[in-house]
């Protein structure tokens, strides 16, 4: 510490001495006497190469993707089947959970690491890469506010077997207007009794436990920060209905479900954080699972990108491979300009939250870019498949109808910009004193 005060004057003394511009170019000047010396001793600031040990469990994600998930993709899509045996598989190999805290047994990695395994296991499928990720949506929460005894009920049998969790925020009357749940949790001696439905719940139909938010004060003009209560509740008490599985446009690999719940009893115990936090708890989830969604959709463009690009130099028209056109050669780059930028965001988004700091702004933007990009490479993806492209013979058609949802779930394109602008805004505000 004394050292480094030492250090800071000297810097301090040094650059009262000289302006700005002169110390840079000093360090400039060093820095170009000796270029081997700086190949040796490369920045420490931005760096762009993932680690050994990430490069390693980014080559099993890989492989695994490429043998478990492409083959059985296409069934999965057409039956709507639920991936429990690839699930097990990817629990098997430590694929799964891997963010659970090492407090309770768990890998304890960061949302970077989540980042990289959702890309690849979306590469392969998005419904399977959602029924897998979805996990972690339930989980944070607990993870974020839950108690010891919470965390090791709750996440410590999840390291045990694959099991399943989800996330219960939205309602059919409130989706994005968290503030419309009707959903309430009256309290009743030691317990809360709930009642409410909730609606396009991922992973319902096969959860262990619920996450679920509802409203513990009555008057509907209370703040948002005050009126939603966060609990636990388990998929096997009295009075909780899971609903048929909805047949989805695209990821029908993954459970859809309304979850209704009539007079469920849950224990004090099974509170979240305190009774007025659930808002809070809710939202923060967001901020550590938002840039993986953002690399499932990420993923989803790079297949795009690849089987277009293929495709593209295979077809011929005019006798001419079709890439040689101009006009498919410059979809391809607009994809990839998308697909590189997309990725570069999402990282930055994970990688600010894994160093402790708030990173809501760079989620939104890494969610509200990668969705669209996603799209808009399925889509351009259809078009240099042309006729092949609209049939479901040919994979595209399936990575079109499965990329819309990333503009819809965890947040709309819609309300990324509104959190992206409110942002904007806030520091704004801040820098003008």
């Amino acid at each position: 510490m004394a050292l480094r005060m030492t250090l800071n004057r000297a810097v301090k003394a040094l650059s009262n001495q000289l302006p700005r511009s002169q110390t840079a170019l000093a360090r400039c000047r060093s820095t170009a006497s000796d270029p081997e010396a700086t190949a040796r001793q490369p920045s420490a600031g931005l760096a762009f190469e993932l680690s050994d040990e990430q490069k390693e469990y980014q080559e099993l994600a890989r492989k695994f993707t490429r043998e478990e998930i492409i083959p059985k993709a296409p069934e999965h899509d057409k039956t709507g089947e639920y991936p429990w045996e690839i699930i097990k598989k990817a629990f098997d190999l430590g694929l799964m959970n891997a963010h659970i805290p090492a407090s309770v047994g768990g890998l304890g990695m960061g949302i970077l690491d989540s980042c990289i395994i959702a890309e690849e296991f979306a590469y392969g499928c998005t419904g399977i890469q959602t029924a897998v990720e979805a996990n972690s949506l339930g989980q944070m929460p607990v993870i974020l506010a839950g108690n010891p005894e919470q965390q090791k009920k709750y996440l410590g049998r999840m390291l045990e077997e694959p099991l399943m969790c989800a996330y219960c925020v939205t309602e059919p009357g409130a989706g994005s207007d968290v503030a419309g749940i009707r959903t309430r949790a009256e309290k009743k001696g030691d317990e809360y009794i709930l009642n409410g439905g909730k609606m396009w719940i991922t992973n319902g139909g096969h959860a262990n436990w619920y996450f679920v938010l509802a409203r513990t004060v009555s008057d509907p003009k209370a703040p948002a920060s005050k009126a939603f209560t966060g609990f636990v509740v388990e998929r096997e008490t009295p009075g909780v209905i899971v609903g048929r599985k909805e047949w989805n446009m695209g990821q029908r690999a993954s459970d859809t479900r309304g979850i209704t719940f009539e007079d469920v009893r849950v224990p004090k115990e099974n509170v979240l954080l305190g009774e007025g936090m659930g808002f809070k708890i809710a939202m923060g989830a967001f901020d550590k699972t938002r840039p993986p969604v953002a690399a499932g959709a990420t993923g989803l463009a790079q297949r795009a990108f690849d089987e277009a690009t293929k495709y593209s130099m295979e077809r011929k028209t005019f006798g001419r491979y079709i890439c040689e056109h101009q006009a498919v050669a410059f979809m391809l780059a607009d994809m990839a300009i998308g697909i590189e930028a997309s990725r570069l965001m999402t990282h930055r988004a994970a990688w600010e939250i894994d160093q402790g700091r708030r990173n809501t702004y760079f989620a939104s933007i890494a969610k509200a870019l990668s969705a669209d990009v996603a799209n808009k490479s399925a889509t351009d993806a259809v078009q240099i498949f042309g006729g092949n492209g609209f049939n479901s013979e040919y994979p595209v058609e399936k990575l079109m109808r499965d990329a819309k949802i990333y503009q819809i779930y965890e947040g709309t394109a819609q309300i990324q910009r509104v959190i992206i602008s409110r942002e904007i805004l806030t520091k704004a505000k801040q820098m003008a004193g």
